[in-house]
């Protein structure tokens, strides 16, 4: 909310573009667990880790005298969608809202789109509790003029899927996800030591230390590709316990939008 009320000030001194703010998993404020089933199943995610904040759209809405002259509120579930047209009722009658069903990444690429042949501005908001969002969709947004705060679930899923052993069951889900053959992840993540042993020498593979904080760092680098200022470091969630379990990225072309999200984290 501080960042779209930073935002939105700003933008009032460039009348000439239309600033459009981008859910790309609005829903009903809850997450739909058929998405990642499979991981979740496999992977043993708990219903703390599962269960999210309140969704973003009312606290956007509802602030006063300033306002985005489009809002796309996108989710791939009919059901969760519907319930928050419902939730938003009538209350904001005087705003553009266009609610859409859909892969957030097919919307993703058609908002691109938008942005390269129109003077619109988007803030766009992603925050998947698993790792629907693919690479190439964010490369999508490659020279657009696009603030994007992204939710990377690092330690809830990310680095589930980095398995002490290396064996990387789901390397098609890594791939797609940091945008890189599963080679070149593997460089990142783990290390090929040769150790003595009664049978000879053995080369042992081991996962490095601190894999959470370098999923987070990798990405954020990736990020680095598409947006010219990306926070070095980003808002972690953690959970009760106090294990990371998301990482929050900001990025931006702009230097000024990296100054504020920065401050607005470290004031978190």
């Amino acid at each position: 909310s501080k960042y779209v009320w930073s935002y939105l000030t700003i933008m009032k001194r460039f009348p000439y573009w239309k600033t459009i703010y981008f859910d790309g998993f609005a829903g009903s404020g809850t997450r739909d667990k058929r998405a990642n089933a499979h991981l979740m199943q496999q992977l043993k995610i708990t219903d703390e880790e599962e269960e999210t904040y309140k969704g973003a759209a009312e606290r956007v809405l509802g602030l006063q005298e300033l306002g985005f002259d489009f809002y796309y509120f996108i989710d791939k579930n009919d059901t969760s969608l519907n319930k928050l047209k419902t939730k938003l009722g009538d209350r904001f009658k005087d705003k553009t809202i266009v609610y859409r069903s859909g892969d957030a990444n097919v919307q993703i690429a058609e908002l691109a789109k938008a942005l390269r042949t129109k003077d619109y501005a988007a803030l766009v908001f992603l925050d998947p509790i698993g790792m629907q969002i693919d690479w190439n969709s964010i490369e999508e947004l490659k020279d657009t003029r696009s603030d994007v705060w992204i939710l990377v679930p690092t330690g809830v899923i990310v680095n589930r899927l980095l398995d002490r052993a290396g064996k990387l069951e789901f390397s098609d889900k890594l791939q797609s996800f940091f945008g890189l053959p599963i080679e070149e992840i593997k460089t990142h993540f783990y290390e090929e030591k040769k150790v003595q042993t009664l049978f000879g020498v053995e080369e042992i593979i081991t996962k490095v230390s601190r894999p959470i904080e370098k999923i987070s760092s990798l990405y954020a680098e990736r990020m680095k590709t598409i947006w010219k200022h990306v926070t070095d470091e980003p808002l972690v969630l953690k959970n009760r316990n106090g294990s990371p379990i998301f990482h929050f990225v900001f990025a931006s072309n702009n230097q000024n939008a990296k100054k504020i999200a920065k401050q607005i984290i470290h004031n978190i």
